[in-house]
Order: C-alpha cells, then structure tokens, then sequence
C-alpha cells in the first residue's frame, strides 16, 4: 500500500492520542470505561473469542510469544497481542506470527475516527480495541492477551480468560502499582477471573498471601510453575540454549532447547510448560512435546525479538529489554559470563524508573555509551552519565543510539563484546539500525 497513508495514520495515533510511552503516567485512564466504550462501538469482538490473559514484572512478553508459539504449532489459529513495539508498530497485533497489514490498520483507524474523538482514549486503549477488533475479524480460535501495566485497571481486563498467568513480581512503575512488593502483586491480582485457573510463575514470600486471598475470592485454583517443574541448563550455543525439564510431581525428565537465548528464560519455560498442562486439562489438542518442539522455534513462529538477542557473532553485539532493576540484574548476571577481552555498554533509560538501583548492578569495568531514545519520557543522557558517575561507571554521552553504537563499534577489538540496554525504546532503536545495515 501507499506508505504516506500508513504513517499519517500512525502520527495521527501517535501525536492525537495520549501515549504512555512517550508521556509516562499522564496517558494513563484510571478506569476500563474507555475500553467498554470503543468495545461497545465495535460489537464487542472481545466476546467472540477465548483468550489467555498474562500479566507480570518482567517475562510476561516471553511467555505471551512462547504460548502463541505452542498454539501455532499444534493448528490453532491463534491471535496474540503484545507491547511495546520494538520498530514497527504491527508488532503488538499478530496473528499466527504476522503482524496485522497496514491496510488494516488505516482502514480501522478511518473507521473509528468518530469514536476516538467521541470517547477520547488513549494510544493504548485503542490498540487494545483494535487488536480484539482484528482478532473477531480474522476469527482466531484463541488469544494471548498481554496486559500493559498492572492489571486490575489494564485496558485488557475487559476479557474473560480460560487461563490467567502472573509470572513474577519485582519493582517498576511504583508511582503507579504500589510502593511493596505485595501492593504491585494486588494489582497484577487484579486478571485473576471467577472459576479461570491461574498459573503463579515465580514466587515470592511478599506476594504468596495477595495471591491466595485473591484466588480464594475468585474461587480460581493456583498453580507454581516453580513448584512443578525444575530446570537445569545444560549448554548452550550460538542458537539454542538447551535444558532439562523435570516434572517434580511425576519425576518425569524432559531434553528441551529454545532460541530464547537469556538466562532468565528457565523461569518463563517453567510458566510455558504449566499452563500447557492446564489447557490440555481444559481440552485443547497441546501437549508437553508439543511445547518442546514449539520452544525451539519461538521467534521464527511469533517474531519475538530483543530478549538477548543477538545482534552480531564477532565482534559480539547483543541487546537486551531489561528496564527495571530485577531485569537489568538477571541480563548483567548473563553479560558476566561472556567471556571477552573488553566489555561495552550503550544504555539508555526513561525517567521513570528507579534508575539509580538499576545503575548499581552495572560493572565498574565496562566502558558506557549513555544515550537516549527520541521520546519525550527518555532520560536525557548527560543526566544519566551524571548519575552513572555517582555509582562509578565511567563513559560519555551521546544524542541518539546510532551514536552511541557507533562509538562503541570504532572502539571495539576483535573479541570485545557489547551489550545495548536499559529500555524498549534503546533496544528498538538498535535492532532498526543493524537490520537496515544487514538489508
């Protein structure tokens, strides 16, 4: 199609539309009205089909595309909507692992144009209405669904799941979910449904008692995916990692390996494998080996990009999304084991976030390229070297992440390795310049 028409639509959702990603916390609606709204005007699509509802800190779009990827590969049409976007804004709707056309996307937008100016949501909420309008149209048999923020006031909770999936909580958005551990759990609580089961990924001592009373409530039954199944890495290699799977109640062993090559992804595979046991207790055609060979291919089936994705071999070039400080502390713990003569760092953060805990997990060793994203919400980079500086990471800053890898690659020897790091909108940034340069 004329590409003209895509980017006037885009802008026009961009710049008329509230965006939390680019605004932070003034985007937000404190309530689900707008979202029942927009439904409403488009025939409640959200009511035609089933879906997987999945909140959490840190793993939630892991688990989203592996699930999808499991759902695929066993011939169910399966929908999956997801943010934010990395490049290209049809990322967050996708059915069987295609982004939605940009035919669609403007016919849509031209379509509900009245309603926007109507009800006056936000970017988010119409994505959310266009994802389950795409969704209906298409006629998928089922939808993971990944909420935004929180989740008792996410645009998303609108629908009624047949498996709901929490798969941890640490420290982000605190202005907005709660200042402890168990305030931040009540919210993400808030996708738990009436009699729907719901898959705990990670537990915490913090957050074990919100979770119950709120099952208990609800009348859902949990279930520990760290509890039911131990995984032990093997090796891994420059495409796969590769585990062993234990079912700790039928000690049963399973040989697995994934193209999700961070560390941390033993916590979500353990997320994957529970809820495919719970939706083949509800009668879907999905089984242990099924997700296994499913987990081998999960970014060639969903698309899934940017979780220590491997940008370049030699000099190893590799970016990561980790935003929040129990992120960025999983992804550094995986960047000390690299082994190279000299580490780099491009990082980049935006202002919400509690950056001075996440800079305090950063080696001292590395040398840092501090930049920014082009986004009002970016912490500028002459800020965050300053406050690097006081946690004793040492760098320069630069305007934008085109040059701040630049840098970084006229500085690198033979055997160094860089990481880029510290937000969606950085990593994004970067996947887009080393795609154009491989075009």
């Amino acid at each position: 199609m004329d590409n003209t028409g895509y980017g006037d639509t885009l802008r026009y959702l961009y710049e008329r539309l509230p965006m939390f990603s680019r605004i932070g916390k003034a985007a937000l609606k404190p309530d689900l009205t707008n979202t029942i709204k927009l439904c409403a005007a488009l025939g409640d699509p959200h009511h035609t089909f089933k879906a997987i509802h999945i909140a959490g800190t840190n793993g939630k779009g892991s688990v989203s595309h592996s699930l999808a990827a499991v759902l695929q590969q066993a011939g169910y049409k399966t929908g999956l909507y997801t943010s934010p976007h990395l490049v290209d804004f049809r990322e967050r709707i996708r059915v069987n692992g295609l982004p939605v056309s940009k035919e669609w996307v403007v016919a849509f937008t031209d379509r509900i144009k009245d309603s926007i100016e109507e009800i006056q949501p936000s970017f988010f909420e119409i994505t959310v209405a266009m994802a389950f309008a795409y969704f209906a149209e298409e006629k998928v048999d089922i939808a993971v669904i990944e909420t935004g923020l929180g989740g008792r006031l996410d645009s998303t909770n609108v629908i009624t799941s047949i498996l709901s999936i929490i798969t941890n909580i640490s420290y982000d958005h605190k202005d907005l979910l709660g200042n402890t551990l168990a305030e931040i759990a009540a919210e993400k609580a808030g996708i738990i449904k009436r009699g729907v089961p719901t898959v705990i990924g990670e537990q915490h001592p913090e957050t074990e008692r919100v979770f119950f009373e709120h099952s208990v409530h609800r009348q859902s039954v949990l279930h520990h995916a760290s509890s039911l199944w131990g995984m032990v890495r093997v090796r891994q290699d420059a495409r796969y990692q590769y585990y062993k799977a234990i079912h700790n109640a039928r000690r049963e062993m399973y040989d697995l390996h994934t193209d999700l090559l961070g560390h941390y992804q033993q916590h979500n595979i353990k997320t994957v494998l529970t809820s495919v046991e719970l939706l083949s207790h509800q009668g879907y055609k999905v089984s242990i080996p099924g997700a296994i060979a499913a987990l081998a291919n999960v970014k060639r089936l969903t698309g899934l990009r940017g979780r220590w994705d491997v940008l370049q071999q030699e000099p190893l070039v590799v970016c990561d999304v980790a935003h929040n400080p129990a992120g960025v502390q999983e992804t550094l713990a995986q960047f000390a084991q690299v082994n190279a003569g000299r580490k780099h760092i491009v990082l980049g953060f935006v202002k919400d976030k509690d950056v001075a805990e996440a800079l305090s997990f950063f080696p001292k060793n590395a040398t840092y390229y501090f930049t920014n994203a082009q986004i009002e919400r970016a912490l500028p980079a002459a800020e965050l070297r300053a406050a690097a500086e006081l946690a004793g990471l040492t760098g320069e800053a630069y305007p934008d992440v085109a040059a701040a890898t630049e840098a970084a690659q006229a500085t690198m020897a033979e055997g160094d390795a860089l990481l880029i790091t510290g937000s969606f909108f950085i990593v994004g940034d970067a996947i887009a310049l080393f795609d154009k340069a491989l075009a």
